[in-house]
């Protein structure tokens, strides 16, 4: 098993890697002495496929345990369906002690996480995340949150869970354009921190597609490393955690203004950094060639660069409901080279519509 810790003292964690590490889950909870009562989190699709036997796991090991499922997607991330949750968690006489585990995607864990931090005032939070996106992002950092009508993620928090449990097994029966999702932020690891593991991804593509677990397993190990090592500096996102946001700030824009029904997150984020990549160049901070070995990437992994569904205009007001905006300007995370980034509020009007106009397919400029 392979083991990553982040260190943020007493909020301090493990991430465990490997195949099967699902199965010894009722073991973990007796470890870390939570209270015999556990809510386990997912929704219908993941739900069929492994909430029974999790719940079965932990009343193996003695535990009383029920699964609530919810509708998947980015519908049910909202606070109707939020106090659902709350409302089981009463039902079942949930103490402070008791246990929340997400057991799915990210909107999952970004649900049960709000839900495990608001839930008399915060109770232990398990992460079981069983998509490639989740593994390597969204079940690690401590941030949760619904979404509001007027924007992705606004109503949240930062709750560090009590432990993530990575079952590679589980990326067996993901859809492959689940696979390619999850690729997108795995490629970000690489573009912010780490040019050997950029070189890595490009040199095992191949055996990464065809879902070969020793290759997954290193993947996810290198990318829970890089977000534990940004993350330990900055939990809260004052200063450098917002490198993690390479690529989100167009790609938030691009799922609101196609209503989360055309580009799921990954894809959204991949067009994302591109147009990060192109603004990055018209700026001067990194050659074309830098931008075109990212787009190379993105495209050897079924991602999309392009968004031609959406206009520079819309694209361009919606940047301004990123919760990363202060005093009506933007943090973009921009490129120097890959493996280098910087953040950059000065970004001029007309450099961040050429961009779009380029990712959108547009001829028009207004």
């Amino acid at each position: 098993m392979v083991n990553v810790k982040v260190n943020l003292e007493k909020r301090s964690y493990n991430i465990h890697i490997d195949v099967s590490t699902s199965n010894l889950i009722g073991n973990f909870m007796q470890i870390m002495k939570v209270n015999k009562k556990i809510l386990v989190i997912s929704d219908t699709t993941v739900g069929n496929l492994y909430g029974i036997q999790m719940v079965e796991l932990l009343i193996k090991d003695g535990f009383i345990a029920e699964l609530y499922c919810v509708p998947p997607g980015e519908h049910s991330k909202n606070l109707d369906v939020a106090m659902e949750l709350y409302t089981k968690a009463i039902t079942l006489e949930l103490d402070r002690n008791c246990a929340i585990v997400a057991l799915g995607g990210g909107v999952i864990g970004d649900l049960s996480g709000f839900v495990a931090a608001t839930y008399l005032r915060g109770v232990p939070f398990i992460q079981i995340p069983t998509s490639l996106l989740a593994q390597v992002d969204s079940s690690v950092g401590g941030k949760v949150a619904v979404n509001h009508p007027m924007g992705k993620n606004l109503i949240g928090a930062f709750y560090q869970p009590r432990m993530v449990l990575i079952d590679i097994n589980f990326l067996s029966t993901l859809p492959n354009r689940e696979l390619y999702t999850g690729l997108a932020e795995v490629i970000k690891y690489g573009m912010i921190a780490d040019n050997k593991f950029f070189t890595y991804l490009c040199d095992h593509s191949r055996q990464i597609l065809d879902k070969r677990p020793d290759v997954l397993t290193e993947i996810v190990r290198r990318s829970c490393e890089i977000k534990a090592w940004v993350v330990e500096q900055d939990e809260c996102e004052s200063s450098i955690r917002a490198i993690l946001n390479f690529g989100h700030t167009i790609g938030h824009a691009i799922e609101a203004d196609t209503n989360f029904s055309v580009y799921n997150h990954g894809e959204a984020v991949a067009i994302g950094m591109y147009g990060a990549a192109l603004i990055s160049n018209h700026l001067g901070m990194c050659s074309k060639a830098t931008v075109d070995v990212l787009k190379h990437i993105l495209l050897q992994f079924n991602l999309p660069v392009y968004a031609p569904e959406c206009g520079i205009e819309d694209l361009f007001k919606l940047l301004y409901r990123d919760k990363k905006v202060l005093d009506n300007k933007i943090t973009w995370v921009l490129l120097n080279d890959i493996g280098e980034v910087n953040l950059c509020n000065q970004v001029p009007e007309n450099i961040v519509k050429l961009a779009l106009a380029e990712i959108t397919q547009s001829n028009t400029l207004s």
